[in-house]
């Protein structure tokens, strides 16, 4: 059974189209027009807040899972929350949420698969605290910056990641490499600095002898 809700403003119109004597004048199509307009923008409203309330939920649902102490997240750790977060077995619900629920789970895997889910940049430190710190209110849901996060941009990040933590442990190789070499150097010039001085001091030594013998 269907339950249309009427405005105010539509009962408004419908008491001025019992006064029309024509269906079909221009004032009951106007009248018409009107009404079909308030339903159109109650409906968009609706549809609105039915989507920021999913979307919140979904945001309390990665606060609650998120690893304590770690901020900002990593792409590692935000591909597998994500993943856990589609496949996760909610309670059972009566059938109509059962195929709410699904059909959720369906576009999401699509979406995670293609273009991303949108969620809060959680790779941001600044944005990853501001989630933690979230207390679940929708009128803050604005002060987010959201971001989309799909399978192969994750790997790209996480590929991108290891190829920075390598060129690092490279550049530190071979940094400690040159520290090594230049300190060997170091010693080497120190033990020919001191050869000649006891070269020296030996030649020294000799001469004094001469000159005695003499």
């Amino acid at each position: 059974m269907k339950v249309i809700i009427i405005t105010t403003a539509m009962r408004k119109e419908f008491l001025k189209a019992k006064k029309v004597a024509h269906p079909n004048s221009r004032k009951s199509i106007a009248i018409a027009k009107r009404t079909r307009k308030i339903t159109n923008r109650r409906k968009a409203k609706i549809n609105g807040l039915i989507k920021q309330n999913l979307v919140g939920e979904k945001m309390l649902w990665i606060k609650e899972h998120m690893i304590p102490d770690i901020c900002p997240y990593t792409p590692e750790l935000t591909a597998r929350l994500l993943e856990t977060s589609i496949s996760y077995k909610r309670n059972k619900q009566h059938a109509s949420r059962e195929d709410i629920l699904r059909m959720t789970r369906e576009k999401e895997q699509e979406e995670y698969d293609t273009c991303g889910i949108e969620i809060p940049d959680i790779l941001n430190p600044t944005q990853c605290e501001m989630l933690r710190n979230w207390n679940g209110e929708l009128r803050y849901m604005t002060n987010f910056k959201f971001r989309r996060f799909g399978k192969k941009h994750l790997n790209a990040l996480k590929k991108a990641n290891k190829e920075s933590k390598e060129n690092k442990d490279i550049q530190a190789k071979v940094s400690k490499k040159s520290q090594n070499s230049s300190e060997e150097v170091k010693f080497e010039e120190i033990e020919n600095s001191l050869n000649k001085s006891i070269d020296s001091s030996e030649n020294n030594q000799s001469i004094e002898c001469i000159m005695e013998i003499e």
